[in-house]
């Protein structure tokens, strides 16, 4: 496997996720790599405001509502990187998205627009229960991706220089 150019690494803002996003991190600091950190709204936290509100012009207050929720959760992922990873951003070309939907439909989507190489990610999110996590989101990551999947276990630390990835 040579260089890779472009990872992706989702992310639900959850301490337990935050293993997945520092190992993207370390790997595209040391691949030379841009990294996409990504998080999706899941309908849970969007409804009514998903994505057939955001297609219907008709719905506009929907839209503008839809609108803010991707703003908050924007300054929120801001938030999430600053404070979790500050000493490893630096030197690091990062891109932060939003968008809202089925989490791993758009995570997959997503790793195919942006023709990444690469996607990282944890394989507990929110609830730290890895049979509900993993069946939900990072298992289905893995079943339809494109492109190979990384999973990393929370707690579970990159050693030094594991991250060069050849």
């Amino acid at each position: 496997m040579g260089k890779l150019a472009r990872i992706l690494a989702p992310t639900d803002l959850s301490p337990l996720s935050r293993a997945g996003v520092r190992y993207a991190l370390e790997i595209a600091k040391a691949q030379g790599a841009e990294l996409i950190i990504y998080h999706v709204i899941g309908h849970e936290e969007a409804s009514p405001y998903d994505d057939a509100y955001d297609e219907d012009p008709l719905c506009t207050r929907a839209y503008g509502l839809a609108k803010d929720l991707r703003a908050q959760h924007q300054a929120l992922l801001e938030e999430y990187i600053r404070e979790n990873f500050g000493e490893l951003i630096s030197g690091v070309r990062i891109r932060q998205e939003v968008e809202m939907g089925t989490p791993y439909k758009r995570i997959v989507e997503k790793a195919a627009e942006e023709e990444v190489e690469m996607i990282v990610i944890s394989t507990h999110g929110k609830t730290g229960l890895p049979h509900i996590v993993v069946g939900s989101v990072a298992k289905r990551v893995v079943r339809h991706a494109s492109c190979p999947v990384l999973s990393v276990r929370p707690n579970r630390r990159a050693k030094a220089g594991a991250a060069a990835l050849g």
